[in-house]
């Protein structure tokens, strides 16, 4: 990584534990270890906004999610969010999302909420990576219910990169604004008999109950996938910087794994699944399987 990239990243994650906190600009510049010109001219550049309107777009999504998660006031979500007058935060909440707050509390619906994307991701991926060891996966069987998935297809992705060059990253964040029969958003790679001619094999969604008639995003498809069995590979937790070593040490153990051994085969007529990357929890991804 650039010099450039880590000041930018040691800003983002400097908001990211304190958006809750005042924030000015020297404390994000000491966080950078540059001038504050300097580190909010890099800050835009590399992430588009204004340190400015970083924060108050990480404010509001969090405060969506509040509303949408808790019986919280207005005035609460607004305090909470660092604003200091309601109307304020109102006009903040309806501009980014055009609803009220309050309408939102009372009938939660997809929001495009702004996901903080670390600058330092677009440089790891396209480094090349050498797995030095072999890291310990934990295996388990699972059963997933029958249910309903909302999903954004892409044209021609088999993976996250190219899923977010062909759609947009933008498609986390309304998705994350969705309740999940799992708690999170899933990615999937969908067999033939789920894709639509001219759509990609990689897509992202979520899941909600078979008999699901809320709100469908637009540009949004759905697919009812059936109860199956599943196992679940989950690798070490990982520094996030070497977020693409977990992922390929969890999918070479997958590759290797022979579900014969407790009685079971593939199925692939039901989706792989994979779950948001996260360090803290190791990297996750679910095969279906059924008995011999």
């Amino acid at each position: 990584m650039t010099e450039k990239t880590r000041a930018v990243q040691r800003m983002q994650d400097y908001i990211a534990a304190h958006f809750t906190e005042q924030i000015t600009l020297a404390e994000l510049a000491d966080a950078a270890l540059f001038s504050p010109f300097y580190a909010a001219r890099i800050f835009k550049e590399l992430t588009g906004l204004s340190p400015a309107d970083y924060i108050r777009r990480v404010r509001l999504s969090h405060s969506a999610l509040q509303l949408r998660d808790e019986p919280c006031k207005i005035i609460h979500a607004a305090y909470n969010a660092g604003f200091e007058s309601v109307d304020g935060y109102q006009r903040a909440f309806l501009r980014e999302f055009g609803c009220n707050p309050g309408e939102y509390a009372r009938c939660p619906g997809p929001l495009p909420l702004f996901t903080a994307y670390g600058v330092k991701f677009r440089e790891l991926w396209k480094e090349p990576n050498e797995m030095e060891t072999v890291a310990n996966v934990f295996v388990q069987l699972i059963d997933k219910p029958a249910r309903r998935v909302l999903i954004k297809r892409g044209t021609a992705a088999a993976g996250y990169f190219d899923y977010c060059q062909e759609v947009g990253c933008e498609v986390w964040g309304i998705l994350t604004s969705m309740k999940s029969l799992c708690g999170e958003p899933v990615c999937l790679w969908l067999p033939m008999a789920y894709r639509t001619p001219g759509t990609s094999e990689y897509v992202q969604g979520v899941e909600v109950e078979p008999d699901y008639n809320g709100v469908i995003p637009e540009g949004f498809d759905s697919i009812n996938l059936p109860a199956a069995k599943y196992l679940m590979f989950q690798g070490e937790p990982f520094a996030e910087e070497d977020y693409c070593k977990a992922i390929e040490a969890v999918q070479a153990a997958m590759n290797r794994y022979d579900p014969a051994v407790i009685g079971y085969v593939w199925d692939d007529t039901n989706p792989r699944i994979q779950l948001e990357p996260r360090g803290e929890r190791g990297y996750i991804e679910l095969r279906a399987v059924k008995a011999v």
